[in-house]
């Protein structure tokens, strides 16, 4: 530590998944983060900076969860090399703030004893005791301080009161720290049986469970891990998400849609009829709204995914689904990305590196874009609002429920893919699913918003960085050069109509092909573009673009363009992430190819089937 003087205190946390890491490292840093891989790696991790009461600087590293020092997991390896300082660019920390769920001492206290041999300072901190107490584990501290030879804090790090001994500590802890008089434990030479034997006779002689009536998480558990009873659960709460995305949003939407309707009547009344005028009014306000206006479903649909994962309840979702995941060659890990991947295909790739097997890793990233994720939902909400019946079926609106269809279609897709490539290209021996089931806890209020305003910012950022120019550029190719004598044409129609040939036996028209150009930036870019697309075309233009698509297209068209997005080939992003991800251009064209040959059979056999049935 011969440069530590010259820079801040640098602590790490270090635990398993579901600890309170991150809701320890919002607190601490007020939810300031920079993000960043680490050097060669596509791995993150979170760097922030906060003041001790002392007014001491330490620099605060959120590391990936880790189950031990094996580094089974991308994620986990880089944990484990960024603690032993083996990361090209980056020093190892100062000390380790190890993180422990107070109420699942008996599951981890051994990789307590394993971090013992990282060479470096260490406390572990026993968040989580609220709940501890809730479920009736009474924890003897001193003796346990005592049996693993480290300082133990205990903490509730979602509450400024329950962080007030941590940060008392941490003003002398940081101080060792710096002089470099902070003790160093002894390592465990053991093996990982012996050091696992000795955790259960440490967790025998500290910890006791109080009576022996259930805990509330067990109490809960009963109801969704059972077999038939979980299911129904899962699968009614998978319907009601997707119905609440047009429920909850439509006041919303509503008064977004009267925002940029008046912005384009100011625009319209008070600019001249120049290039201008239509570039304002038909080419940004037009392509941008149309998309912006769907912000309060993304943000419902966000609001649910943060909720299942801050409550501990999306963990066993992923229980629960493991056995239908092992039938398509799979296991219930697979579950989380693939979840994550219903707000954005990115970082549900991303959340596949905690899949140990690398075949089931790369099987998981290929069959996430299939997942239904945000960017899809504007032109679901379009299509759907333009040409399904806004009547009930029951008690659930057919809307909704021809939504909710869209995903289930991409889901059991999925799975058949999946099950393909696990017995072609992917063929390994089937893994086994290990994962803990954490306690049921609220989620932490400012942590959640947090996260929830992040992930709008990121929408809207979108719409900013991609779709605005995307509807200029669209806006420039569908205006010039200008017609002369009804021959010339535009940009766009010469470019469109070199693609319609191929896309017309699955029902698509001239004005979808222009789109769907666009569209490979983000998906979401379609209804932008379809927007500045029928807003230049005066003939198609009967009011607003609902009405617009209702005159220009028939159903089976509708149908096809819906069938067409639950496989179409993902937005240049997802490739270019699945690039990284894997390391080879290899599988981001296959994966593209493969999606786009999906997407235009389905879309073709929609089209004819409807067009026959006379739809």
């Amino acid at each position: 530590m011969s440069n530590i003087k010259e820079k801040n205190i640098r602590l790490a946390l270090l635990g398993a998944p579901n600890c309170g890491k991150t809701s320890l490292f919002n607190a601490l840093t007020g939810g300031r983060a920079k993000v960043a891989n680490y050097p060669g790696v596509t791995v993150e991790y979170r760097k922030g900076e906060f003041s001790l009461p002392n007014n001491n600087p330490v620099e605060l590293l959120d590391l990936p969860g880790v189950y031990g020092d094996c580094g089974h997991s991308m994620d986990e390896k880089v944990a484990i090399d960024a603690v032993r300082g083996n990361l090209v660019g980056e020093r190892s920390p100062d000390g380790l703030i190890f993180m422990m769920d107070a109420s699942h001492i008996n599951t981890h206290l051994h990789n307590v004893l394993q971090a013992k041999s990282y060479g470096l300072p260490i406390i572990l901190v026993l968040n989580m005791m609220d709940i501890a107490a809730r479920d009736g584990i009474e924890i003897n501290i001193p003796k346990l301080e005592s049996l693993l030879g480290i300082s133990i804090i205990s903490c509730v790090a979602v509450r400024n009161k329950g962080r007030v001994h941590l940060l008392e500590f941490l003003n002398e802890w940081t101080a060792k720290l710096f002089d470099g008089s902070a003790s160093i434990p002894n390592k465990e030479n053991n093996s990982l049986k012996d050091l696992q034997l000795k955790s259960r006779q440490i967790t025998n002689t500290t910890v006791r469970q109080l009576g022996i009536a259930p805990t509330i998480t067990q109490k809960i558990d009963n109801i969704v891990l059972h077999p038939l009873l979980g299911i129904i659960f899962l699968s009614g709460l998978l319907i009601f998400m997707f119905q609440a995305v047009y429920w909850w949003a439509a006041p919303f939407m509503d008064g977004i849609d009267l925002i940029f309707s008046k912005l384009q009547f100011i625009v319209d009344s008070n600019l001249p009829n120049t290039w201008l005028k239509s570039l304002i009014s038909d080419g940004i306000i037009a392509g941008v709204g149309s998309v912006i206006i769907f912000l309060p479903q993304i943000i419902i649909l966000f609001a649910f995914i943060l909720l299942l994962e801050a409550s501990g309840y999306m963990t066993r979702a992923a229980f629960l689904v493991d056995s239908l995941m092992a039938k398509v060659g799979l296991n219930g890990r697979a579950f989380i990305p693939l979840l994550s991947s219903f707000a954005c295909a990115i970082p549900g790739i991303m959340a596949s590196r905690t899949i140990e097997q690398e075949k089931d890793r790369l099987t998981t990233i290929l069959i996430a874009p299939l997942m239904t994720c945000s960017a899809r939902w504007p032109v679901y909400i379009m299509i759907i609002g333009a040409f399904i019946p806004d009547i009930n079926i029951g008690f659930l609106g057919l809307q909704g429920l021809v939504a909710f269809s869209l995903v289930l279609g991409g889901i059991v897709f999925a799975m058949i893919m999946a099950f393909i490539f696990k017995r072609t290209l992917m063929n390994n021996a089937k893994s086994i699913l290990l994962i803990e089931l954490p306690s049921y806890k609220l989620p932490v209020i400012k942590d959640y918003f947090i996260g929830l305003w992040d992930r709008a910012l990121i929408f809207i950022n979108r719409a900013g960085r991609i779709i605005l120019p995307a509807s200029i550029i669209i806006w420039f190719l569908a205006s010039y050069p200008t017609k002369s004598n009804g021959i010339v044409g535009t940009f766009a129609g010469k470019i469109g109509s070199l693609i319609e040939p191929i896309l017309r036996p699955i029902g698509f028209n001239l004005e979808i092909a222009i789109s769907l150009i666009p569209g490979m930036a983000a998906r979401e870019v379609v209804v932008g573009a379809l927007a500045t697309i029928y807003s230049l075309d005066s003939e198609a233009l009967d009011g607003p673009l609902k009405e617009t698509l209702q005159n220009s297209w028939s159903l089976p068209t509708a149908l096809s363009f819906l069938v067409w997005f639950v496989f179409a080939p993902q937005c240049l992003s997802t490739l270019a992430i699945m690039r990284k991800e894997t390391n080879s251009w290899k599988w981001p064209l296959f994966a593209f190819f493969y999606l786009f040959t999906l997407a235009y059979l389905m879309a073709g056999i929609t089209y004819q089937i409807a067009v026959h049935l006379g739809l």
